[in-house]
């Protein structure tokens, strides 16, 4: 016979276990601060090596790039100022291989004319151990904010911004034709060459990427332009399998469609970090944490950042995903930059 107070009964019980393995899961990730950012400044890249944490970029007012390029130590729990970049830029991409950094492409300040951002083919290794950087063979289109991947050697440096076919644009402006890009060129260290693959489908820029078992998944961005006045954040997550030279079919979409995020990959999954958005409405920084799974197609919420920001440098060390500096501010809002010194740590692995 059917007994409804003690059906009612074992289901707030079920409810209430369903709730404490949600917090459990929720508070298993620790958030702490950790030594600020020596150079407060947004549009910043961060790159594990070694055990350590490398930040590159920094974008001053007037759209100046700072060309900054810090360690930090967390061992020490202190940043050390090393060499500068050997162009000053920001909106890079960064890989890291067998103990060398490899920074592709971005915007530099125009060498005459009015303020932009001028896209760039430089590629260098920066050597941390010696604080040495070496130029090499340059990309073959310029592009700024693409996303660089290691996949089995091999360096997939996909998407960015920059010039239509035949444009005559010497740098890209909100007020200049320009466009996101869905190139998709493969760098290979031990040859210093290149080669390309498959476009993305959907041509975008300022997106989080990671390769897990195999394949690499680009996340989000930004569509048509540089920037996000001009622009659409997306939430598209798209899948390249590096052995067949294929993009297969659009995976779960990310919960908070942003651009200029930070983002690391931990034990096969991909956390993504910050961000910003901008529409007729709104622009606003974010707070949110989400990581997807690419075994399950599945995204999950975690605890958020206390301080939300754009143009953050992030990665993960030893099971930490550090977030550093910023802009609290949305890129889009003239004269309110709030850049900040800010590092946080989240504890993936925290119990």
């Amino acid at each position: 016979m059917f007994n409804k107070n003690k059906y009612l009964q074992n289901t707030c019980r079920l409810i209430a276990v369903i709730l404490l393995l949600a917090s459990g899961l929720a508070g298993a990730q620790k958030l702490s601060r950790a030594a600020p950012f020596p150079e407060a400044s947004e549009e910043l890249y961060g790159i594990g090596s070694g055990g350590k944490l490398y930040v590159f970029g920094g974008l001053a007012p007037g759209w100046k790039p700072k060309g900054l390029v810090y360690e930090y130590d967390p061992a020490k729990d202190a940043w050390t100022k090393k060499k500068n970049m050997p162009i000053a830029s920001h909106h890079l991409a960064l890989a890291e291989m067998n103990g060398k950094i490899y920074v592709f492409g971005g915007f530099k300040y125009p060498d005459s004319g009015p303020a932009a951002w001028q896209p760039m083919d430089n590629v260098f290794e920066y050597d941390p151990a010696a604080d040495t950087w070496k130029p090499l063979a340059p990309l073959p289109t310029r592009r700024g904010s693409p996303n660089a991947v290691v996949a089995n050697g091999k360096i997939h440096v996909i998407g960015g911004a920059g010039f239509h076919p035949n444009s005559k644009e010497t740098a890209v402006h909100p007020a200049r034709p320009h466009r996101s890009l869905g190139t998709h060129e493969v760098y290979d260290p031990a040859s210093n060459s290149w080669e390309t693959k498959q476009a993305m489908p959907t041509a975008r820029n300022h997106a989080a990427a990671g390769f897990v078992a195999g394949k690499i998944y680009v996340i989000g961005g930004r569509i048509g332009s540089a920037f996000i006045t001009r622009a659409s954040n997306t939430d598209i997550v798209e899948v390249y399998d590096v052995a067949a030279d294929q993009w297969g079919d659009l995976k779960a979409p990310m919960p908070t469609p942003r651009s200029a995020s930070a983002w690391g990959v931990h034990k096969g999954l991909i956390y993504v970090a910050g961000g910003e958005q901008r529409t007729s409405e709104f622009q606003r920084t974010f707070r949110a944490v989400e990581a997807y799974n690419p075994a399950n197609n599945r995204w999950t919420a975690l605890p958020p950042m206390e301080f939300p920001r754009h143009g953050l440098a992030g990665d993960i060390i030893n099971g930490k995903f550090h977030l550093v500096s910023g802009d609290a501010a949305s890129g889009g809002a003239p004269g309110t930059h709030i850049d900040s010194d800010v590092h946080e740590v989240i504890d993936l692995e925290a119990k």
